[in-house]
């Protein structure tokens, strides 16, 4: 019998990990590779299907060479995975986003302002009228705001994937003109479907929409039949007003540098927790909720952004529009904004 002296058994234990690693990283990295050829089908749909089953065919032989030692030794199999997956990382990484696809129309024009003291001029705020069947009548309008008259800020949560997923909007609202719905949504082309998988993969560049918000609410309560809670929140009139430019500021940017969106870290939530993060006098905490967006209202709740007037259930069943708006046709714009504040403490500072 073999006998191994304590060293000589760590030393094994050591190395043993160490390929273990090594196999585990060989899988996973090509998981993920063959998963961004899917979504991103370089060269066309076939293309990328054959350059998965390339990969695949080189990562097994990588990995039976490395276990087997067979022609190469294991230095050599780990030095040529290595170079082959690096050479994919700087393909992947060198895909930039684009302004000039054939976009959505929802989605095809860009937002942009000019700002004169507390006076700002949107261009591209977008008021469409949709229809039933989920059709639409395009319009594209300049708004102008005074910032001054911002008299308030709520949060909109609408659950179109159970309730642990919900898409998050924000309004402004004004004394002296209607509300403005700011949403941070993907960029769709034209005939293109959203996957939440291809989010994770540079599937999609980034959208800005401001728009009125009979257009992008009413789109999710009354056409797409998402559940839509709408939650004033408590902030100072000095916060609101500086997160409304905060807006104005990522509008600048996507103007200028067309970014990725991102299902896990540049989302419609956690691009909104930055702005918010960016203009507060206090951090927030980060928090799960963050990612499990639909739980966002407990996360504000518990931060006092939400009133502790009334419990969350309380807050829930109040907030949740669907009810007072769904089955209403041919409603105006104003009609909208009031029914879904309708029974609603304004926010507070």
């Amino acid at each position: 019998m073999h006998h191994i002296g304590k060293s000589g058994f760590i030393a094994a234990l050591g190395m043993g990990l160490l390929h273990g690693l090594f196999g585990l990283f060989v899988i996973v990295s090509s998981i993920w590779l063959c998963l961004a050829l899917w979504f991103q089908e370089p060269f066309g749909g076939f293309a990328a299907r054959a350059l998965i089953g390339i990969w695949i065919a080189f990562a097994l032989s990588i990995l039976g060479l490395y276990i087997t030692q067979y022609v190469l030794n294991r230095q050599t199999d780990v030095l040529i995975y290595v170079l082959f997956f690096l050479i994919g990382l700087f393909w992947y990484f060198g895909l930039e986003a684009k302004q000039d696809r054939d976009w959505n129309p929802e989605v095809a024009q860009v937002l942009s302002y000019e700002q004169q003291g507390n006076l700002v001029t949107l261009h591209n705020v977008r008021h469409f009228n949709w229809h039933a069947d989920g059709s639409y009548d395009e319009r594209w309008e300049t708004r102008q705001f005074d910032l001054n008259q911002i008299t308030g800020v709520n949060i909109i949560t609408s659950y179109w994937m159970g309730p642990r997923i919900a898409h998050t909007l924000v309004s402004f609202d004004f004394a002296n003109s209607q509300p403005l719905t700011f949403s941070i949504e993907i960029r769709k082309q034209k005939n293109e479907e959203f996957s939440t998988y291809g989010g994770f993969f540079r599937k999609y560049e980034l959208s800005l929409i401001a728009a009125d918000e009979k257009d992008l609410i009413y789109t999710r309560s009354n056409i797409r039949g998402e559940h839509v809670y709408f939650f004033p929140v408590n902030m100072s009139k000095n916060e609101i007003r500086a997160l409304f430019e905060e807006y104005l500021r990522k509008a600048d940017e996507l103007k200028h540098q067309p970014k990725w969106y991102n299902s896990l870290t540049s989302n419609c939530t956690t691009l909104v927790f930055d702005m918010v993060q960016a203009i507060s006098q206090r951090p927030f905490p980060t928090d799960y909720r963050l990612l499990a967006s639909g739980y966002l209202p407990n996360y504000l709740y518990d931060l006092n952004a939400i009133s502790h007037g009334f419990t969350l259930k309380q807050w829930y069943e109040m907030a949740y529009i669907n009810p007072r708006v769904s089955k209403l046709k041919n409603i105006s714009s104003t009609q909208y904004s009031r029914l879904i504040r309708q029974g609603l403490p304004k926010s507070a500072p």
